[in-house]
């Protein structure tokens, strides 16, 4: 067809010499080609389906810029209107701005020595690719996360009438209860009532719990918290699915939670070299997040991506190296839409 172009096609283990030219501009492209379009792909999904985050907080796409401004609007009031006299929108909701600038930029690289024996190996371009893409994905979900928690301990930054709008909260379950399924649905349903009582959206309400935390609940079949309709008569037990939400919260899983940070910082994570945002924070006893998608703001100005050396420096150092590479930044935005789970 006169409208379609073929991309290039890549040949494992062959003499350049033997490509066509016209192929992809020239030999070393044209041999080459399919390898980064097949490390991309693969990047991307394990970038994917690792990253926890991103989805549930609200994300906006930087052009030609270091930072985005985000709007907070306060209530409004209602009067009753005077015959004859003229209505000049006097009651605009009060406001406060909230800016959110770009981190460093996050990188995870491979060096592939002798590109063209190693690449011909699939499965281990394919652990390679997933490995970055995990790099890429732990590193936003633990920015996410803590700008979440730290939400939940903020004033809204709207405090002029008809407000203050209600700041972020905090629940405790109990000092050691951070396993305790009866503790956890009891929290779901504070915080499902805490949000209710803010006039939070139920739309976008998320919880993520630690992995231990996750089956706990799920193996308290008798507490009626598992999806009926999914699997046995039991839920899924055996393969531990079927615990979708509670009080219409959703929940989801992760190792990246600052969940009962402990080590040689008391339980602070300090802010290191490269993050412009502040995401340090005490989190001795914080054990799980419940939140709306409004509660944090995330900006990236180079999505996940992948970048690859190419012929000169493949006969310099007889490889290649291969880098993925993400620049983003978070920022609490609504921090009424944020609650965080403590063990105190």
């Amino acid at each position: 067809m006169a409208n379609t172009i073929l991309t290039p096609q890549g040949s494992i283990n062959s003499n350049p010499s033997t490509i066509v030219p016209t192929q992809g501009g020239s030999n070393y492209d044209s041999k080459y080609a399919t390898y980064l379009k097949l490390f991309s792909g693969e990047m991307f999904k394990a970038y994917e389906s690792a990253c926890i985050a991103k989805g549930t907080v609200q994300n906006r796409t930087l052009r030609n810029g270091k930072s985005m401004q985000f709007i907070f609007t306060g209530r409004m009031d209602a009067s009753y209107h005077t015959p004859g006299t003229p209505i000049l929108g006097s009651g605009d909701p009060p406001v406060a701005e909230k800016t959110i600038i770009m981190d460093d930029l996050l990188i995870s690289s491979a060096f592939i020595y002798d590109l063209d024996e190693t690449l011909a190996h699939y499965s281990l371009r394919s652990e390679i690719s997933k490995k970055i893409g995990h790099a890429l994905a732990e590193a936003y979900d633990k920015k996410v996360f803590r700008t979440i928690a730290l939400a939940a301990r903020e004033a809204h930054p709207v405090t002029a009438a008809p407000g203050p709008e209600p700041g972020g909260s905090i629940i405790n379950i109990g000092a050691n209860n951070q396993y305790n399924a009866q503790s956890l649905v009891d929290a779901f349903f504070e915080a499902a009532s805490i949000l209710d009582e803010k006039n939070i959206p139920r739309d976008g309400r998320t919880a993520v719990l630690s992995p231990r935390q996750y089956y706990a609940l799920v193996s308290q079949v008798d507490s009626n918290i598992l999806n009926r309709d999914f699997g046995n008569s039991q839920g899924n037990l055996n393969s531990g699915d079927g615990l979708y939400e509670i009080a219409g919260i959703s929940i989801k899983r992760s190792n990246n939670l600052p969940f009962m940070v402990t080590g040689s910082n008391s339980g602070s994570i300090d802010r290191v070299a490269g993050e412009n945002n502040d995401y340090s924070g005490d989190f001795r006893t914080s054990c799980g997040l419940i939140y709306m998608k409004d509660a944090a703001a995330v900006v990236e100005g180079i999505g996940p991506s992948v970048q690859t050396t190419g012929a000169d420096v493949k006969t310099m150092y007889q490889g290649d190296i291969i880098v993925g590479r993400l620049a983003m930044g978070a920022g609490t935005l609504n921090p009424a839409c944020a609650i965080e789970l403590r063990a105190a």
